[in-house]
């Protein structure tokens, strides 16, 4: 919590308590519709790195990863050959994963041709909220779901067109992130925001 106007206590969802850094993402950019290709890649690339970690290790490494990637640039990082993987590789900013960093390379290709299909990524992925952001009204942190039908179905459609490192979870925390669901517990001074 962080005083409000006149003294009061902001509430916040329980996980960005942990560090300043949660704190800011929380406040600043989680939730909030996305409709930017390239902050829309960088996205995925980021929630596929976070499998198996926490997601304040990610923000930690972020700039790395923005340093890294091309400032998250698809068609830089589709070029990437064997020499850029095998520097990622060494590159102690970034979470140093062979199967992930693959995948970040592998999706940019991928994220290209769905861009030349749809006209943007950003046309393509609000299709699966029918162009409108999911407003849940979660009380408490343990009601908020891992996954749900539409990352389900998201995540199926990504790995049919040649995406990896986007299992439903991965894809429902994408969600979150790029503001396809609001998930912001209704006692939270950001749920009415976003």
């Amino acid at each position: 919590m962080t005083a409000a106007p006149g003294g009061r206590q902001k509430e916040r969802c329980p996980w960005a308590a942990g560090s300043e850094a949660l704190r800011e993402y929380h406040d600043e950019e989680w939730g909030v519709a996305v409709h930017d290709d390239r902050c829309h890649f960088e996205f995925l690339i980021l929630e596929g790195a976070q499998a198996g970690l926490s997601w304040t290790t990610i923000l930690g490494k972020r700039d790395g990863y923005r340093a890294a990637f091309a400032a998250f640039d698809p068609m830089a990082v589709s070029l990437f050959g064997e020499a850029e993987r095998e520097g990622l590789l060494r590159n102690p900013e970034i979470v140093r994963n062979r199967l992930k960093i693959r995948s970040a390379i592998g999706n940019a290709r991928a994220f290209l041709e769905v861009q030349s299909e749809f006209g943007s990524f950003d046309a393509y992925i609000w299709r699966f909220t029918d162009g409108r952001t999911i407003r849940n009204a979660w009380r408490r942190q343990s009601d908020v779901p891992a996954e749900t039908a539409e990352s389900g179905v998201m995540s199926r459609d990504l790995k049919r067109r040649g995406f990896r490192f986007v299992g439903p979870t991965i894809c429902y925390a994408y969600m979150q992130a790029v503001g396809l669901v609001n998930d912001h517990l209704v006692d939270c001074f950001r749920h009415a925001e976003v």
